[in-house]
């Protein structure tokens, strides 16, 4: 057998003002053919997987271009182009394949194109033809688009978040495809549309249990092959946003199809039960204060670049500084501008600094202060499960009994590591503020005593019934109250 792969993948904020041009790519992955590291990232597990299976099968994997960018704003039409066509015209000179293997977020806007993945799969189709087998891995914050459901044979979601689990659904679509390529099934995939928007942590109820009972069904049911929910991407302006069920079958599109609508229909029964509590700044800082546990962590859960935002708001930090609390620990803050004055200055130097809040309306005011820079770190990388996230050029500064960790490449706060990378023991801090929504969890929830979600200022569109969307559907709960009527409830 002769399997292509590639990868090409980022979520796209369409609030976000920060654009994506191919150097975003470059400076968090950039792979080009045979140069993927063995280390997986969220969206590229199908290629590190894909070798394992190949070299096992003894068959031969063609890797195109993997490209990875983190999350942010509208993406550079000529990037997006460029790089879909450095992948197609990989993909030509690998002919003949029996398969193509991609990885995919599913949630990326380019400038000039709504649905860059349903461009990308229609135009594989085209050149590999009706028969070859075409599937994808993607991530559940995505838009499940006719256009992609037309061109792929099936895709597998990541069923975790916090996304734990890319590895685990990447050996699952290796697993359909080697079964159906040696004959034994036959994927047929169906789709029902939830006609809702929602946040779906599987790290609390009722989203764990819904997941447990869809691992219970694929582990009970031989008909079925995989399982997943589409959770969509509220911060995705596009027509097809929202949640959708997917039930791959071996060959059985109407139990698939009968299933796919039972569990959506669920799922739309509890609208509204998914999303953790929240509090203000203010509640968040007196609650952290009132605790006897240590340390505390306060996620600032909407400016997370993981949804597309700068990750530079200091709304929190004010509030802190406000209430001169110290033994504080804040990670992380982008500001490339203020960590390379850092560096200029050298490990050691107490300087004025101005640092964050500088992307957007809404993210609190820049801090200005004489600070104390601790420690420097050219290419600084946290863990995320198995993968590593880099966070560029990185400064440890100290201000008013706080350490703040400024970093010059984007990124969520995956995991304590973005802390001992510069320095700073985590579990000897009263305080950590981190920036994520949920991703944080299975990291951080390990050493924290307490977790406490806070809506601080307004970097991310976190509310559908009120966003201001120009092209997103208006007959989706929380948008319209009732889209199915009766039948859910």
């Amino acid at each position: 057998m002769r399997i292509f792969t590639a990868a090409l993948a980022t979520e796209t904020n369409t609030f976000s003002p920060i654009c994506i041009d191919r150097r975003a790519f470059e400076d968090s992955l950039y792979a080009p053919p045979g140069q993927h590291p063995a280390t997986p990232t969220l969206c590229t597990a199908p290629i590190t997987v894909g070798r394992a299976v190949c070299a096992q099968k003894g068959w031969t994997l063609i890797e195109g271009t993997a490209a990875w960018a983190d999350p942010a704003g509208l993406i550079n039409r000529q990037a997006y182009e460029g790089l879909r066509d450095e992948i197609l015209d990989q993909l030509r000179a690998a002919l003949p394949v029996d398969a193509v293997v991609m990885g995919l977020h599913g949630a990326m806007v380019a400038d000039g194109y709504d649905d860059p993945e349903g461009d990308l799969l229609t135009r594989i189709r085209e050149i590999i033809g009706p028969d070859i087998l075409l599937c994808s891995e993607i991530d559940p914050h995505s838009h499940l688009t006719a256009r992609r459901v037309a061109a792929v044979d099936f895709f597998v979601a990541f069923k975790e978040f916090p996304h734990t689990d890319f590895v685990d659904r990447a050996e699952d679509v290796w697993r359909i495809a080697v079964d159906t390529l040696e004959g034994r099934v036959t994927p047929v995939m169906s789709v029902f549309d939830c006609r809702m928007i929602d946040v779906f942590p599987t790290s609390r109820e009722p989203m764990r249990s819904f997941v447990d009972n869809l691992k219970a069904i694929e582990a009970a049911d031989t008909d079925v092959l995989s399982l997943s929910v589409i959770h969509g991407f509220m911060a995705g302006d596009v027509p097809e946003m929202g949640t959708k069920t997917i039930a791959v079958t071996n060959g059985k599109p109407e139990k698939g199809a009968a299933l796919a609508r039972r569990l959506g229909l669920e799922l739309f029964s509890k609208r509204g039960t998914f999303l953790m509590p929240s509090m203000d700044e203010k509640e968040a800082v007196s609650r952290a204060l009132e605790s006897d546990n240590a340390p505390v962590v306060i996620a600032d859960m909407w400016d997370n670049p993981g949804g597309g935002t700068a990750g530079d708001a200091t709304v929190v930090l004010e509030e802190l500084l406000a209430r001169g609390v110290d033994n504080v620990a804040i990670g992380l803050i982008w500001d490339p501008i203020a960590v390379q004055i850092c560096m200029a200055a050298g490990e050691g130097a107490e300087i004025p600094l101005r640092f964050g809040a500088k992307s957007a309306p809404g993210t609190g005011h820049p801090v200005d202060g004489m600070v104390k820079v601790v420690r420097l770190k050219r290419d600084a990388e946290m863990r995320f499960g198995d993968s590593i996230a880099p966070f560029g050029d990185a400064a440890h500064i100290h201000y008013r009994g706080i350490d703040i960790v400024l970093g010059s490449v984007r990124v969520q706060s995956y995991d304590p590591s973005l802390f001992t990378a510069l320095g700073i023991d985590p579990t000897a801090k009263r305080i950590l503020v981190i920036k994520s929504t949920n991703h944080f969890y299975a990291a951080f929830s390990k050493i924290a005593r307490d977790i406490l979600y806070c809506s601080a200022g307004t970097p991310y569109p976190n509310n559908p019934a009120t966003t201001p969307y120009r092209k997103a559907r208006r007959d989706i709960w929380p948008i319209m109250a009732d889209p199915h009527g009766s039948e859910a409830a």
